[in-house]
């Protein structure tokens, strides 16, 4: 007699209790908070920057390869606005102009930062914070009336400064009439509103070094000029290029002062002596509604300059840094 076994079906696996369920969420969701939530974070910038930075700069690329009118119609017609930059007298006379105040003014306004900057940080003064405070106060004052209290000092007739230099037998100079007077009366304009700032940009980096090496090199017998030397301007070479960067940026871009100096004048004087890049994009874009695409030409201009030199700045400061 045979017996026929019957098999019962396989019972379903059991369900993970629900503690389970809750961990695996939860794991779920801490991964992918880990692997997103990082451009969750950063993404309002890249959106600001993508409509006020990014678009209006591709837009800008693309007038500038239009004639365009911006009460008419425009047409497309390459790069004949940038073959135009280099016959046009204008746009050469501004850059030497740029470049001018420029040199007059970013260079001693860093070699003075520095020198404030290590006299702060270094030396045993009394009221450092109060002095720290007082060298930023003309970068919080409104531009416009540093030009106004400074196209006072430089007038002609009663200027304060054709009055010192009166006690030393120079006659007057009239600072808005001539190219080099208004270079040297725009750049004692900048400099004096932008040095604090850079001193404060420069104060920080100073105090991030190790105070170790100073001592170290105090016990070596190095004095106050040598530790400057071999210490602070190496250890500094970072700050001091991104200084030197953000510093070429606004040199290039100098707009306002000229423009306040010259009673608001977009031509920068009688003869255009102190007109500069962007005072020269701005009649063009602008003031002058027909010639639209060409300003956007000479914006771009600005760009690469700017562009070539903050690598040339970079480089000469790397080098002598080491």
């Amino acid at each position: 007699m045979s017996l026929s076994a019957t098999t019962a079906p396989p019972s379903p696996p059991a369900s993970p209790p629900p503690a389970t369920h809750r961990r695996r969420r939860g794991y779920l969701l801490n991964r992918l908070d880990l692997r997103f939530s990082p451009y969750l974070y950063i993404a309002p910038f890249f959106l600001i920057f993508g409509s006020f930075g990014l678009y209006p700069m591709l837009r800008t690329a693309w007038m500038s390869l239009h004639d365009w009118d911006m009460i008419g119609d425009h047409s497309f017609i390459g790069i004949d606005n940038y073959t135009r930059l280099f016959t046009d007298e204008y746009f050469w006379n501004a850059l030497v102009n740029t470049f001018g105040m420029f040199a007059l003014s970013t260079i001693p306004q860093l070699l003075l930062a520095l020198f404030l900057a290590n006299l702060l940080n270094r030396t045993i003064l009394r009221a450092k914070t109060f002095f720290r405070m007082a060298i930023f106060v003309p970068n919080v004052v409104s531009v416009a009336a540093v030009a106004i209290v400074f196209g006072m000092l430089f007038q002609r007739e009663y200027g304060l400064f054709n009055w010192l230099l009166s006690f030393v037998g120079v006659d007057q100079v009239d600072w808005d009439g001539q190219t080099w007077s208004s270079w040297t009366a725009i750049a004692t304009m900048v400099n004096w509103r932008w040095t604090g700032y850079n001193t404060l940009i420069l104060l920080a980096g100073m105090q991030a070094i190790p105070r170790d090496l100073y001592e170290a090199a105090a016990i070596d017998g190095a004095g106050q000029w040598r530790q400057f030397w071999q210490i602070t301007l190496p250890m500094l070479k970072p700050t001091f290029i991104f200084v030197v960067i953000l510093s070429t940026i606004g040199g290039m871009q100098l707009f306002t002062e000229p423009l306040l100096f010259g009673n608001g004048s977009i031509i920068g004087g009688d003869q255009r002596q102190f007109q500069t890049l962007a005072m020269y994009m701005y009649e063009m874009g602008i003031v002058n509604l027909n010639s639209a695409g060409y300003g956007a030409a000479v914006a771009w201009a600005i760009f690469m300059i700017i562009v070539l030199v903050s690598l040339v700045n970079f480089v000469l400061v790397r080098r002598t840094a080491k």
